[in-house]
């Protein structure tokens, strides 16, 4: 019997908050979460299971993010400024999903 493929690792879920500032304190007062990022456009939190990502929407689309080996596969990566590469992409229902290479982790921002 052959084992199973591994499973795809979802990296982080994005969503669309109009203050980062206001949305981090907002979720670090009510939950254990950590922050992994956060600049004026965006913030990376961790949590145990999963992260998420606080956008601002005319800076970010809300998406899913996963990590793949094969990131290139799906065409040019970007290397963003927390030292991340990555490609968005739409699924078949037009929603964004980002993919993301392996290696570097998102850096501690401001």
């Amino acid at each position: 019997m052959s084992d199973p493929p591994s499973l795809d690792r979802i990296d982080h879920l994005a969503i669309p908050v109009e203050d980062i500032g206001r949305a981090v304190d907002w979720y670090r007062h009510r939950f254990a979460t950590r922050v992994l990022y956060q600049d004026r456009t965006w913030a990376l939190l961790e949590f145990a299971n999963v992260r998420l990502a606080l956008v601002l929407p005319e800076q970010h689309p809300p998406h899913i993010a996963l990590r793949r080996a094969d990131a290139e596969t799906f065409g040019t990566l970007t290397r963003h400024r927390d030292g991340t590469r990555s490609i968005y992409v739409k699924d078949s229902e037009g929603n964004s999903v980002e993919i993301m290479a392996l290696g570097a982790e998102p850096s501690a921002g401001t």
